[in-house]
């Protein structure tokens, strides 16, 4: 059948659908008219395999699996408890999540990634560099947290092991305070998560890159290679979220920008919710582990580079069993 037909023959279907879908979000569904969900929501998914198995364009299999989601929410919304909802998020729903917004999440790397490391040769090569992002009390606020010497690295003055909680703390705080920063300023068409992407990946260049150049790269590279699996991860994830919400009111579709924003939000929402779980996991690992100098350079890395293969592995193939079981 050709996509033309197949569209004709079930648009007004979808369309209440999405009706009946909308009057279930708000809560102004009346019983009598949602008897026929779970088979409507049944129907749904076979019209996305056939799109899917058919190879019809992907602006009408975007909107089924949208459909979709919505619909699955709604389902299983009053059939399980929360911690059976917040695990099946974890183990299944945001790396599937993460692997449908693979082109706002690779836009965000990019952009991250790029300028942190155009920055770090940069000032590598050009050491005066620095001071044109950083100013200078804050290089020395560097040199002194990553001196090879520090009894604790990455800390501002010296601290002992019952300050952690401290600062466990402060990285909480100040990096979901960034995270939120990328992902909301999003809502100015994108422009905000770009700026705060490159911004940060700018900050973070200059300083990796002057701390190389002085010296004192093995102490920083082995501070920040371990919880940096998820607290670099959880920026791009987060300038993902905001992106998607830009090119929402750049590019509505057939859809209305408010009801675009809507849709587009339900879903960056999820991801940001993933990307504080990664700070959080970060700021423990950053309070308790990267700090410490009993260890050798060489277990940090061994363990940094464990952590980074276990975020890679999380991401590509957790969940992967039930990609297509809605």
């Amino acid at each position: 059948m050709k996509q033309s037909l197949f569209e004709n023959h079930y648009q007004s279907s979808w369309q209440s659908f999405a009706e009946q879908l909308h009057a279930l979000e708000r809560g102004k569904a009346k019983p009598e008219h949602s008897q026929d969900f779970a088979a409507r929501y049944r129907h749904l998914c076979q019209h996305l395999a056939l799109a899917q198995e058919r190879g019809y364009s992907s602006h009408l299999v975007e909107q089924l699996q949208q459909l979709v989601m919505r619909g699955h929410q709604q389902l299983y919304r009053h059939r399980s408890h929360l911690g059976a909802n917040l695990i099946r998020f974890l183990l299944t729903g945001l790396p599937q999540l993460v692997r449908r917004e693979w082109r706002s999440l690779l836009y965000a790397s990019l952009l991250f990634y790029g300028s942190l490391l155009g920055m770090g040769v940069l000032v590598y090569l050009f050491p005066d560099l620095v001071y044109s992002v950083v100013a200078p009390d804050q290089v020395h606020s560097m040199e002194s947290m990553y001196d090879p010497d520090a009894q604790r690295l990455g800390r501002f003055g010296e601290r002992n092991s019952g300050d952690d909680w401290v600062m466990f703390g402060y990285y909480i705080m100040n990096n979901i305070g960034i995270a939120f920063q990328t992902f909301a300023s999003g809502l100015l068409f994108g422009l905000g998560s770009l700026f705060f992407l490159f911004f940060n990946g700018l900050m973070i260049g200059a300083v990796a890159g002057h701390l190389s150049q002085i010296g004192s790269g093995l102490t920083f590279w082995s501070f920040v290679i371990g919880h940096g699996a998820f607290e670099l991860t959880a920026i791009t994830v987060a300038g993902a979220a905001g992106l998607k919400l830009g090119w929402a009111l750049i590019a509505p579709g057939r859809w209305p920008r408010s009801e675009a924003l809507r849709l587009a939000a339900t879903q960056s929402v999820q991801l940001v919710a993933g990307a504080i779980l990664l700070l959080l996991i970060a700021a423990f690992i950053e309070a308790y582990w990267s700090s410490m100098t009993y260890t050798s350079a060489n277990v940090k890395f061994a363990v940094g580079g464990g952590l980074w293969l276990l975020v890679g592995a999380y991401f590509g193939f957790a969940g992967r069993g039930h990609d297509d079981a809605h």
